[in-house]
């Protein structure tokens, strides 16, 4: 019989709220950090999935605190990332109603997730800066002047955001570490992680270096190692950091060095700290990775380095770990062909394309659709394509007899197929779609794959960037 082991486990709590911080520290081994050791906060291990659950209580409570949140009370915010959630945990446990004002960049489970918990959903553009009506900052002001008490949590310059860090996260680090720590890399969305880590990381040390990772596009990397603050109407993919102006919570007086990452490096980021260390990262946790091993790869001595795990990648498996919105994007490396085949985002001879046999019903179908957000599916047999069914063949198939779901797809798909070499000019493509949904791409008489007027869209956006 096996002898019992001992469990230092944590005693029960009585709130979610008791659950947040005190998050573990892993050192990762699987990655070339150069000369360096490099440790991971798992900030994914927070309740609601964030770093930003730190925050979303702090400021509540300060606000409780001061008066300016009374029971019952409405909460506004601006996000673009994490905040959402931390405040939405925290709302639905003291009974707030929460507005926030959210770019339209933000991955839609993180929507649902918020929408879950109660709060009220104002979508806005994100291609837009400071001072236009739909910035998501400019919104969320005019919500707070319209709402009579309501509180804007504005966690760009709410002191209690970076206090958090400075009496919360830092301290931990620290302790975590056992003092030994040479540099502590963090990114910036409103500055107070890196500001309120830094201060009491310095405070402690101030050999430590603050090393700032940043999207590319974003201001803060420039601004850190320059003093100079000058967007260029830049936009990035990553979630939750990067910044268009220097918001008043960030001190930029901590900041030592700046690191500048491309969507394309924070993404592959994402997927290998995955892949070879089997944690789940979202986005802004790729562009903190991949600036980090920049960061180490650079130095010629020995250092000991900590980053975050920000959030976790569940929120992002559509996006960040979805290899057709990978392409879509142009973030991800594949082979060049120099023809029609580099268009299609899923390739039948990679096993990749979504799409239905024959026999299958119009049920299986319309669920296969759905699942995987396409709008029409080739219908293969023994591997070649012999039909294609879209939403408007369904729709017209159900409109008057609903119990068609059960029919075979072969009776109501189209037949008569328009195809395209894998050879033919891009250029070829536009006259097609003016008669064909869809491009059906063959080399010879094998079936590749389809080409949307999305994918030639998105082609001709990659080469203008």
């Amino acid at each position: 019989m096996a002898k019992p082991v001992a469990v230092t486990a944590p005693p029960p709590v009585t709130s979610v709220l008791q659950m947040i911080g005190n998050t573990p520290m892993l050192e990762l081994t699987h990655l070339d950090a150069g000369p360096c050791r490099l440790f991971v906060k798992l900030e994914n291990q927070n309740p609601a999935g964030s770093i930003k659950d730190r925050i979303g209580l702090a400021m509540i409570e300060a606000a409780e605190a001061d008066g300016r949140l009374k029971p019952g009370g409405v909460i506004v915010e601006a996000t673009a990332g994490n905040t959402g959630l931390g405040l939405a945990l925290t709302a639905s446990q003291k009974g707030y109603k929460l507005i926030l004002v959210i770019p339209d960049k933000m991955s839609a489970d993180k929507i649902r997730h918020l929408r879950a918990l109660g709060a009220e959903i104002r979508l806005t553009r994100s291609d837009v800066p400071k001072g236009h009506p739909e910035y998501y900052q400019d919104m969320a002001e005019r919500i707070v002047a319209e709402t009579p008490g309501a509180f804007w949590a504005s966690q760009f310059d709410n002191p209690a955001n970076p206090l958090a860090h400075e009496t919360g996260t830092g301290p931990e680090i620290w302790e975590q570490m056992d003092g030994d720590i040479d540099a502590f890399v963090a990114g910036v969305g409103s500055g107070g992680t890196i500001s309120g880590c830094g201060r009491y990381l310095k405070s402690r040390n101030p050999k430590i270096r603050i090393v700032a990772a940043d999207p590319e596009g974003s201001v803060v990397a420039r601004a850190a190692e320059t003093g100079e603050v000058k967007y260029e109407g830049g936009s990035w993919l990553v979630e939750g950091i990067g910044e268009d102006f220097i918001p008043p919570n960030l001190d930029l007086s901590v900041i030592d060095d700046g690191v500048t990452v491309s969507d394309k490096e924070a993404f592959a980021a994402t997927n290998e700290l995955l892949r070879v260390e089997g944690i789940l990262g979202g986005s802004s946790t790729g562009t903190l990775l991949a600036g980090a091993l920049k960061w180490c790869r650079a130095q010629t001595e020995p250092k000991r380095v900590v980053t975050f795990v920000c959030d976790t990648g569940n929120k992002y498996l559509s996006k960040a770990f979805d290899d057709a919105w990978l392409v879509e994007q142009g973030l991800a490396d594949r082979p060049s062909f120099g023809d029609l085949r580099d268009l299609i985002v899923r390739r039948a001879d990679e096993g990749r394309v979504i799409s239905v046999g024959p026999e299958d019903t119009l049920n299986t179908a319309y669920n296969r659709m759905r699942a995987n957000d396409v709008s029409q599916l080739p219908v293969l047999h023994d591997g070649e394509i012999i039909g294609l069914l879209d939403e408007e063949d369904l729709m017209m198939a159900v409109h008057d007899h609903v119990d068609c779901f059960g029919d075979p797809v072969s009776k109501h798909m189209t037949g008569e197929l328009e195809t395209i070499a894998a050879s033919a000019p891009v250029d070829d493509l536009v006259p097609l779609f003016r008669s064909a949904k869809v491009a059906i791409v063959k080399d010879g008489s094998h079936f590749l794959g389809i080409i949307t007027k999305v994918d030639l869209i998105n082609h001709m956006r990659r080469k203008l960037g």
